[in-house]
């Protein structure tokens, strides 16, 4: 079985409360959860700080996501705890700063790293907030116990890319149609929030088929942001 888990928090210092910020009309993270929809996995999971609870459940219940809370700065316990929650024996990993994620890269990592049995899968090369990553649950519950530095701990994912002797990884380059080294879609900053609110209302005007494709996003944001670009 698959969870998809979403990791969100709200007290980014360079954003405070981006989580609830209003992106089309709703918070943010709402939004990450209903793009998220369309990923498979038989469990959706939103894992959050023990703080955030009482914001995030409301809109957790809403989108159709289990809420689960941990600790704040371990996020890598936060992710066992949901893992245990579950009974999953698969994750997909995915954060709340991310509300253009390309579903069609999501399910195609998570296809590849199925199908050739790795602990770790993620794309290389796509643009930064766009991906996911595909996880074996044994994988990081076995780095909840050997993981000691704090950025690992923060990051959940690190131990397992930096011990390839440990762990099968499968980290390609992402097709070309998903490239896109120059393009930033992630929410960190005001002006990141800026730029999401544009991005988003341009992909309004596709059909929901096509707004959630990769190469669909990267060309609406080329069109917002560089409309010169040759």
């Amino acid at each position: 079985m698959t969870a998809l888990i979403l990791q969100a928090r709200l007290n980014s210092s360079r954003l405070p409360q981006k989580s609830l910020l209003p992106l089309g009309g709703r918070p943010l993270i709402l939004r990450v959860m209903q793009a998220l929809e369309l990923v498979h996995g038989e469990v959706k999971i939103l894992a959050c700080p023990e703080d955030s609870v009482s914001a995030f459940a409301p809109l957790a219940d809403e989108a159709g996501f289990t809420l689960v809370s941990g600790p704040l700065d371990d996020v890598l316990k936060r992710y066992c705890i949901a893992i245990r929650a579950s009974g999953a024996d698969r994750l997909i990993r995915a954060t709340g700063d991310n509300p253009f994620v390309f579903i069609d890269a999501a399910q195609t990592i998570h296809a590849e790293a199925l199908a050739i049995g790795a602990d770790y899968a993620g794309y290389s090369g796509l643009p930064h907030g766009s991906g996911v990553e595909s996880v074996s649950c044994a994988a990081l519950l076995r780095c909840e116990t050997l993981a000691q530095d704090s950025m690992e701990r923060e990051h959940v994912c690190p131990y397992l890319y930096h011990h390839p002797e440990l762990f099968k990884l499968h980290r390609p380059l992402a097709p070309k149609c998903w490239q896109g080294s120059n393009v930033r879609i992630t929410v960190d900053t005001k002006e990141d929030y800026e730029r999401a609110k544009i991005l988003y209302n341009d992909l309004l005007s596709l059909p929901l088929s096509l707004r959630i494709k990769g190469e669909n996003i990267i060309a609406a944001w080329r069109k917002c942001f560089i409309p010169d670009e040759k």
